[in-house]
């Protein structure tokens, strides 16, 4: 799932001044990111974003689990954020490129009236399938993150999501639909879904697919209808926080390492797209089982690591 600033800052979000200190070898006073856990973090990011596995769920855990001593309040850590998010969309996009850039023309009407249609169909549903992460995100979204973005909340939603991706496979629709079958009501459908992600630890992609597979969809399809709803959804994050990113500034040294977190990020992001899609075309039984166990091993293996 895509975190706004401030709920991704709450659990992981570093010090960028103890960045910027950091940046010196064997700098660091224990209470900023270095460089290294920035790539670290960026990896994360590119990764889980697209996997269904929670990128938020592991942004919380993971520095609780490596005894990361954070600042999660630093204001300054928006411009890093906003680079981690620009890289992921941007990936995406280059990898979709011909479904924007046909989608583009088919709206404009500068296509065929076969592709105008068919386009301006497809730009309607993926404009209803945002609209409820948006409404929901815009009300609920600071409540929920207060309320549940604590590392032991995401492990246990870890699991929740292992639950939910099995689930989704044992109540898949019977039969098979394609794509260009979806209708408004669907699209509605797979965007509550997918408002499941704002728990850290319930998967954005991973929720949105089983919304897919329970309309009838295969696994490729349901991914590919993911990957397209999730590019609007990251890119409109990153831009919404640009304001606050133009009032907090860029602090010293810190351009650098967020550019290269961006395009870490970003080459993760569409390795992970390229091998998912690939994954799903040859895999629909039960593709979603093995990313539910790894979320149900990690949240359980991540509670008894921290209550012990």
């Amino acid at each position: 799932m895509v975190a706004s600033a401030r709920e991704f800052g709450q659990e992981a979000a570093p010090n960028v001044g103890g960045l910027q200190r950091a940046t010196n070898p064997g700098a660091g006073d224990g209470a900023g990111m270095n460089p290294l856990q920035a790539i670290v973090l960026a990896a994360v990011q590119g990764v889980t974003e697209l996997f269904p596995v929670s990128s938020l769920g592991h942004a919380v855990l993971l520095p609780a689990l490596a005894d990361w001593h954070l600042d999660r309040a630093a204001p300054s850590f928006l411009p890093f954020l906003v680079m981690l998010h620009v890289g992921t969309a941007t990936a995406l996009l280059l990898y979709f490129w011909r479904d924007w850039w046909f989608l583009l023309l088919g709206v404009l009407g500068l296509a065929d009236a076969h592709q105008v249609a068919e386009s301006r169909r497809v730009f309607v549903l993926i404009v209803v399938a945002t609209v409820p992460a948006v409404i929901i995100g815009v009300l609920l979204q600071h409540f929920i993150s207060r309320l549940f973005a604590t590392p032991v909340a995401a492990a246990v939603f870890l699991i929740a999501n292992a639950a939910l991706l099995l689930l989704g496979e044992r109540l898949r629709a019977a039969g098979r639909r394609a794509l260009d079958t979806l209708t408004p009501l669907d699209a509605v459908l797979i965007g509550l879904w997918q408002c499941a992600a704002f728990l850290p630890g319930i998967s954005r992609s991973g929720a949105t697919m089983v919304g897919g597979l329970l309309r009838g969809i295969d696994h490729e399809d349901a991914a590919h209808f993911s990957f397209l709803i999730a590019t609007p959804v990251i890119a409109g994050a990153a831009v919404l926080e640009v304001p606050k990113l133009l009032r907090v500034g860029v602090p010293h040294g810190l351009f650098g390492i967020s550019v290269l977190a961006a395009v870490v990020a970003g080459a993760l992001a569409f390795a992970s797209t390229a091998f998912l899609m690939r994954y799903f075309r040859h895999h629909d039984t039960w593709a979603l089982a093995p990313f539910a166990w790894y979320c149900a091993v990690l949240g359980a293996g991540g509670l008894l690591l921290l209550f012990r």
